[in-house]
């Protein structure tokens, strides 16, 4: 698989909460990190996502803003 995406992080996944329609898929990436990410369940059925199997988060966004509390 290759991507534009140079945001590549790999990781295992340790839980995924189904809905009706989309589902929230959680990547542990190491380090005590953990993403999350929602995408729809035909996704998740597609790919065969389910916890313990290694997959990849891939984070591709035109801008990334950053706060500080006043």
């Amino acid at each position: 698989m290759k991507l534009s995406a140079r945001n590549q992080l790999k990781g295992k996944i340790v839980e995924i909460n189904e809905g009706a329609v989309n589902g929230i898929v959680k990547l542990d990436i190491g380090g005590g990190n953990v993403i999350s990410s929602t995408i729809s369940m035909s996704a998740i059925r597609e790919l065969e996502l389910a916890v313990g199997k290694e997959a990849y988060a891939v984070i591709k966004a035109t801008s990334v803003m950053i706060g500080v509390d006043e």
